[in-house]
């Protein structure tokens, strides 16, 4: 297909779209335009074969939602700290899902030592997973088992690496509802696996990690 063929499809489709949802509901877009109250934070791979909201069947409005290569929490990510901010403390939400994907490009590059130019102080970030679970994964000799596998421990770690920021331990602080949780999505099946790795409290984390903030 032309790019311009591709191009002329999808604005096609909109209008379908569009069309197809005020059939079922006159007034859904300005129901929609009114405010948005997701329950939900999902900060997933920015790869085009994972959009968060169809993979859970939920509907406009229902999700709030980052993405960026291998799905990293970053400290120092003014993007992604901006749209937790506002997830947590404005919309509220009572649910972080950080959801990875077996067959993902980032933790790939980040298993070998090609550079692949700007990138390669991105996958950094991904490599010093491997760092720290080294030792579990260098025991698995089948490759691709070893891969599925840091796909997992590098979501187990942002999860927690979440969990460490000022912004949720402040939600917490504050008696807020707030869980976090790390999922894997299957390219080749369309289902999500909970890893279990769910936090709701900065007793969670090591000492070293939990803040204590002054009280106004």
């Amino acid at each position: 297909m032309k790019h311009n063929d591709f191009y002329k499809k999808i604005l096609d489709n909109n209008k379908a779209w569009v069309e197809e949802k005020l059939a079922i509901n006159p007034a859904y877009f300005k129901r929609l335009s009114e405010n948005q109250t997701p329950p939900l934070l999902w900060i997933g791979c920015s790869d085009s074969r994972v959009p968060a909201n169809e993979i859970i069947g939920a509907e406009p409005g229902d999700v709030f939602v980052h993405r960026n290569i291998a799905n990293m929490v970053i400290h120092s990510d003014m993007n992604m700290l901006s749209v937790l901010d506002y997830a947590v403390n404005i919309l509220k939400v009572k649910n972080i899902i950080v959801c990875g994907h077996y067959g993902c490009g980032g933790i790939l590059a980040a298993m070998k030592n090609e550079s692949y130019g700007l990138i390669d102080n991105w996958i950094r970030h991904i490599k010093t997973v491997y760092r720290l679970h080294h030792v579990e994964l260098n025991q698995i000799e089948n490759e691709t088992e070893r891969f599925n596998r840091f796909v997992e421990l590098n979501v187990q770690e942002q999860v927690y690496d979440l969990a460490k920021t000022s912004i949720v331990q402040q939600a917490w602080t504050q008696k807020q509802e707030l869980s976090i949780h790390g999922w894997v999505y299957g390219l080749n099946s369309g289902y999500v696996t909970d890893l279990e790795v769910n936090v709701t409290s900065n007793q969670d984390l090591d000492e070293v990690y939990q803040l204590k903030f002054k009280k106004l």
